[in-house]
């Protein structure tokens, strides 16, 4: 599997040459086998060092090398993955704060959808009442 598309580098390099704007995640990496995963925002330019939010037992933000990630020896031959439906829609910031509350990356991920979902439809219904 390609990890990161010519079009994600791109803009994760875009987005280190900003370093102190608060991106919307470009690509989701993770385990397939359980706990791991990685919402990378950003990539340095010497081509491997990535930011994001990691969760690998306990979120935070920080850096971590795409060469150690793409490197990784998983069981059945396998490695990490990247999550091909993955669209970021909110800033990392707001992925940080609802994956400390919450746990996880991966619980974040429901709550935020979820209540975006629900937002979504409440406007739907709003903007049907008022032509």
């Amino acid at each position: 599997m390609i990890l990161l598309t010519d079009e994600q580098r791109a803009q994760l390099l875009a987005n280190g040459r900003q370093p102190d704007a608060d991106h919307i995640p470009v690509v989701k990496f993770f385990n397939p086998f359980g706990a791991g995963v990685w919402l990378a925002t950003e990539l340095d330019e010497d081509g491997d060092t990535m930011f994001g939010l990691a969760d690998i037992g306990c979120p935070e933000l920080g850096s971590w090398r795409f060469e150690e990630l793409r490197s990784l020896q998983l069981p059945f031959g396998m490695g990490i993955e990247r999550d091909l439906l993955f669209i970021g829609d909110f800033p990392i910031s707001v992925w940080a704060e609802a994956a400390r509350e919450t746990g996880s990356i991966r619980d974040a991920e429901r709550v935020l959808y979820r209540a975006a979902q629900s937002l979504s439809r409440k406007s739907s219904d709003t903007e049907s009442r008022f032509p």
